[in-house]
């Protein structure tokens, strides 16, 4: 909060990165409505959220392309304005008469388009927030932006199913379009501030290949003991919190003593105390716990998910909104913490290829360890599914103060 208040460039950068991100919502929000009308609705949702989730992918790529950009500022700006032209033409396919999975098959791809820009701009602000803040202060400046971040997301979503009621699909697509110029207005101005205020400043750009920066960015991580085994420690604790909502869903269904109210908004209380959890954990949580290692968090995070397996399989509603909470923060906690072990390890010049491939290595964890214990669940038993869960954390418990030991040692 002290940085967002006290440094002018980074606040504008973060205002930025808000309003983008809550126009995205809103207009990802309006396309899943549309598409919920069609006759195989099943197959354009599964679309959307498949398109959605393929950026996250190759953000090592997206890393390395943004280590090798000159005038980083000046990219961002036309980005944005790109997506700006992008939303403002999905804006004029609404009003065409153009229907049904033509026009969504249309908006899908028009949408992956902006978001492989968005992945590509997220990867240019990496070392350009770095250099407005301080390695020092990363960790709570990245949090304080996540965790906001977090709580625009939930309120977006609750105004965006609002706005439906009298806007129509193509009125968002212009907020949302509107949304990017913005950002491009704001981030135009900070790189102006910032010229201005370092005249001389030579930026750090990457000459190595793609397979020489990612060998680079491995051989620097391991350098720093201990950073690469909590990367995978983490992913694996992300893979776990994105494992848990499915498999309790599943067990609330089949037992009605746990609902509150009723299944649905069971459910949807389940996944806010979640985003409110990781919210807290980013905004406030590095402040708090900034004498608290990684490997602490890891340890507590990892004793929170096995309570947590042992409450769904108790059947306990409230022990598991109260856990759910809990392991969001200590979640939200972790990922700027370690971002900032991640900037103080690595060159600048390759720190965005490798926020990249640590990205990459936490987006995936999640969508593999669902698919594996939803599988359990599903061929055999959920209870199954959740005593996998048990093990695994023990593991990870073992694994951890393993590592922990070595590096005090």
């Amino acid at each position: 909060m002290n940085i967002f208040l006290k440094n002018k460039n980074y606040r504008k950068f973060t205002l930025a990165s808000w309003l983008s991100g809550a126009g995205n919502i809103l207009f990802y929000l309006a396309l899943m409505t549309y598409a919920s009308k069609l006759k195989n609705y099943s197959l354009a949702l599964s679309l959307i959220a498949i398109t959605e989730s393929l950026p996250d992918l190759i953000q090592s790529l997206s890393g390395y392309l943004a280590d090798r950009t000159h005038n980083k500022y000046r990219v961002i700006v036309w980005l944005a304005i790109f997506r700006f032209a992008l939303y403002i033409l999905v804006a004029l396919l609404f009003v065409t008469n153009i229907v049904g999975w033509n026009l969504v098959l249309m908006v899908i791809g028009l949408n992956f388009v902006s978001d492989l820009s968005g992945m590509y701009s997220s990867s240019l602000q990496t070392p350009l927030i770095v250099g407005l803040v301080g390695e020092n202060e990363i960790a709570e400046a990245q949090g304080f932006t996540s965790g906001v971040s977090q709580l625009i997301t939930l309120v977006a979503q609750f105004v965006g199913s609002g706005l439906l009621l009298f806007m129509s699909y193509s009125e968002l697509a212009v907020v949302n379009a509107l949304t990017f110029l913005a950002a491009g207005l704001l981030y135009a101005n900070i790189g102006a501030s910032v010229r201005k205020q370092l005249p001389n400043q030579k930026e750090e750009v990457n000459d190595q290949s793609f397979f020489a920066t990612i060998g680079s960015s491995l051989k620097q991580v391991r350098q720093a003991q201990g950073l690469l085994t909590i990367v995978l420690v983490i992913a694996m604790l992300n893979g776990l919190l994105s494992s848990v909502e499915p498999l309790i869903s599943i067990v609330i269904a089949g037992n009605k003593n746990m609902f509150i109210g009723n299944y649905s908004f069971t459910i949807a209380l389940l996944g806010a105390t979640a985003a409110i959890g990781l919210a807290l954990g980013s905004a406030f949580g590095t402040k708090l716990l900034k004498s608290t290692s990684l490997f602490q968090l890891s340890l507590l995070s990892t004793v929170n998910s096995a309570i947590m397996a042992i409450a769904i399989l108790n059947k306990s509603i409230i022990a598991c909104l109260i856990l759910m909470t809990t392991l969001g923060f200590l979640a939200g906690t972790s990922s700027p913490k370690l971002m900032q072990w991640l900037v103080i390890s690595v060159d600048r010049k390759i720190l965005a290829s490798s926020a990249g491939l640590l990205n990459t290595i936490l987006a995936i964890a999640g969508p593999l360890m669902t698919t594996l214990f939803t599988s359990i669940a599903g061929v055999i038993n959920v209870n199954y599914a959740l005593y996998g869960v048990l093990g695994l954390s023990t593991i990870v418990l073992i694994v951890t103060l393993i590592v922990m030991i070595k590096v005090n040692k």
